[in-house]
């Protein structure tokens, strides 16, 4: 027989009873000790504070708001500087447009003035004038070639119906005849078109 279940005697009263004590303590201990525990876990999972928890989401939300102003700080800082880099290769084109557009005209004209000068030298030397007239015709075909290739045209005159597009009436001529009414009669000044357009009209004479 166990010390436990030790049969009830008289003798052995004051035993028992401590014994029985000492098992309601440790009953009470153990359903202690199994509280305790789930109580612990409970504790933990309560410790963190909601507002602390959303204050903790807020500071995230703060973080990724930061860099995305600071990603779209970067790209305007970025495309503020290629558009003033723009404008000034663009104001730097322009200037040089005005300074030097006459350029290619200037270039293209250089050999006529060359063939001018020529000219005026072999003029010195001779006094027959159809020598003269023929280098003058040499150099004015040649300047008309050079203006063709610039896209310079001559205003056509001969024959031609009075147009106030491009010619510009610097005289009436009367009595020339039905035929001849709002006709150009003669050319004063020749006329001349880049490309298209009218750069200057040709004065002409117009039969009335």
């Amino acid at each position: 027989m166990t010390e436990k279940n030790k049969e009830y005697t008289p003798q052995n009263e004051s035993e028992y009873q401590e014994k029985k004590e000492q098992e309601r303590f440790d009953d009470m201990k153990d359903f202690a000790e199994s509280m305790k525990e789930p109580a612990e876990e409970e504790t933990a999972e309560q410790s963190e504070n909601p507002e602390e928890a959303e204050c903790a989401v807020e500071k995230d939300l703060l973080v990724v708001a930061n860099e995305q102003i600071a990603d779209l700080k970067d790209k305007y800082l970025r495309s503020v500087a290629e558009f003033d880099n723009y404008r000034k290769r663009t104001l730097k084109e322009r200037a040089e447009l005005i300074l030097n557009g006459g350029e290619k005209t200037i270039t293209a004209l250089l050999p006529v003035l060359d063939d001018m000068e020529r000219a005026m030298k072999n003029g010195e030397k001779t006094d027959d004038p159809q020598v003269l007239r023929e280098g003058m015709e040499l150099i004015y075909h040649k300047m008309m070639n050079v203006f063709k290739g610039l896209g310079v045209s001559v205003i056509e005159t001969e024959d031609a119906d009075f147009n106030t597009d491009v010619h510009e009436a610097v005289a009436m001529v009367p009595g020339m005849g039905d035929d001849k009414k709002g006709k150009v009669i003669d050319c004063l000044a020749t006329g001349y078109k880049l490309n298209d357009k009218v750069i200057r009209h040709a004065k002409v004479a117009v039969g009335q």
